[in-house]
């Protein structure tokens, strides 16, 4: 059992999340044709909004809304067929969503049209890699940032996955990451790091992350870990993407023990229920509480 990062708060825009408390559930919306879970099908703007909100009523703390496909294989997308699916859900949540929304992008183009939606996270896969331009737009709008490790793009990073220490070669990367972030005048506060569990990585390497996650916790700041429905609990399992509700479990409540401040997952009622376990357990967690208190305004 180990224990969370001392400063677990999270300061995105006019929110504080705090981590430390209790462990925070980031709900998946996807609104692409071709993710691995669910694409297609919350193609529908009104579809995809009403989601959001059962999420948040189901104990979500923050909603991250993809418009581009980061599956193995998938190909990169403009800026603007992006915002051509992201920004009409923003349209219909905007105002109606009782927990903070976050954007799934590497585009500082499409990023900053979400901030200017009143989106308050930004999640960058890239780890602000692929646009020399998105710092600045975090830093600007006074963003969270979610900094996760991929090797590759989405396009190969399952090709050959190596590392020398996966999980000295991990933490590395998030250390570099987290330096270049604040030196582009990000907040330290602002910031959580995600291992990218699924993106770059074999099914050892996966499950050697699962399990040594405190080496990765030691940088400061609090860890957001993604194992939802991912094909290495497929391969462990021999179940399908549409049958992987115990493993995602088994791993959202390993992670969870392991220190991760945050799980982001897809089955929000089922894994919110998975957290407070854990965190009870743990001795760690607060009484449940509803979707309009679970966010202190800062």
């Amino acid at each position: 059992m180990t224990p969370r990062t001392p400063a677990a708060q999270f300061a995105c825009r006019r929110c504080v999340l705090a981590l430390e408390r209790r462990t925070h559930l980031v709900g998946v919306l996807n609104v692409t044709p071709d993710s691995f879970s669910d694409g297609g099908a919350f193609l529908d703007p009104g579809a995809a909004a009403e989601h959001a909100l059962q999420m948040a009523a189901e104990g979500a703390d923050c909603i991250d809304i993809g418009g581009e496909s980061t599956r193995p294989g998938a190909p990169p997308i403009s800026a603007e067929e992006e915002w051509a699916r992201i920004g009409p859900i923003l349209t219909r949540l905007g105002g109606r969503c009782p927990v903070p929304l976050s954007v799934d992008t590497t585009k500082a183009a499409v990023a900053a049209r979400a901030l200017e939606a009143g989106v308050a996270i930004v999640n960058d896969i890239s780890a602000l890699r692929f646009d020399p331009a998105l710092a600045a737009v975090v830093a600007e709008a006074g963003a969270g940032l979610i900094l996760m490790h991929m090797q590759g793009t989405p396009r190969t990073m399952q090709e050959r996955p190596s590392y020398g220490d996966v999980v000295v070669d991990v933490r590395a990367f998030l250390a570099e990451r987290l330096a270049a972030a604040t030196a582009a005048g990000i907040p330290f506060e602002a910031i959580l790091l995600d291992p990218g569990v699924g993106f770059g990585k074999t099914v050892e390497h996966n499950l050697t992350l699962l399990r040594h996650l405190p080496e990765l916790g030691t940088l400061g700041r609090p860890l957001l870990v993604g194992p939802s429905r991912k094909s290495f609990i497929g391969a462990v399992l021999g179940t399908p993407v549409t049958d992987r509700l115990e493993g995602t479990a088994a791993a959202v409540a390993l992670a969870i023990a392991g220190g991760a401040a945050a799980v982001r997952v897809h089955d929000v009622k089922a894994m919110a229920r998975v957290a407070r376990m854990c965190d009870a357990i743990l001795g760690r967690g607060v009484p449940h509480v509803g979707a309009a208190e679970r966010v202190r305004v800062g």
